[in-house]
């Protein structure tokens, strides 16, 4: 009998313990993200979202380029939110949209994502939200910091983490 009960709270224990996993939400406090979701999935809506990304990384780069730290990145944010509103607004405008967008810093739910060499795990992330007009269409996110996405493609301005460098160089 003493060894049925012991047994039994031993496989109550795993069970717990599998279940506990299984249903815990990973909160990933070192990443600060950036979202920006489409007003809708038409060609000219997904169009203008990539140019409002282009410019708001232009913009953000030399801000964030200098941060080693989430919170000093967090802090650049919240100085340059009206800033990076700004950005987008004009590119939606010069676009000749008739919508704007909101910019906010939250936590929110994420996809297991992987950026080259890097994977970011499902679950929530602090992240730079910028919904345009109605938010409804497909979107864009990548990382602000630790910087792993910002690239530019056809600019002059390249955003590189400092500690992805470290890691590779560290494996070379």
């Amino acid at each position: 009998m003493k060894k049925v009960c012991i047994s039994f709270i031993a496989i109550a224990i795993i069970i717990l313990s599998v279940v506990g996993v299984c249903f815990t939400k990973t909160t990933h406090t070192e990443y600060l993200r950036i979202h920006i979701r489409a007003n809708s999935n038409s060609e000219q809506d997904q169009a203008i979202k990539y140019e409002v990304k282009r410019a708001v990384v232009e913009f953000l780069t030399p801000f964030i380029a200098e941060c080693d730290t989430k919170q000093k990145a967090q802090e650049v944010f919240n100085a340059q939110k009206q800033n990076i509103t700004g950005v987008a607004n004009k590119v939606l405008e010069k676009g000749g949209f008739n919508y704007t967008a909101s910019v906010k810093i939250c936590r929110e739910e994420f996809p297991t994502r992987v950026y080259e060499n890097y994977t970011l795990e499902q679950g929530f992330y602090d992240a730079i939200i910028i919904n345009l007009g109605n938010a409804e269409g497909q979107n864009w996110w990548c990382v602000v910091y630790p910087p792993l996405c910002f690239t530019g493609s056809g600019a002059d301005y390249r955003y590189e983490s400092k500690i992805g460098q470290i890691i590779k160089d560290f494996f070379n």
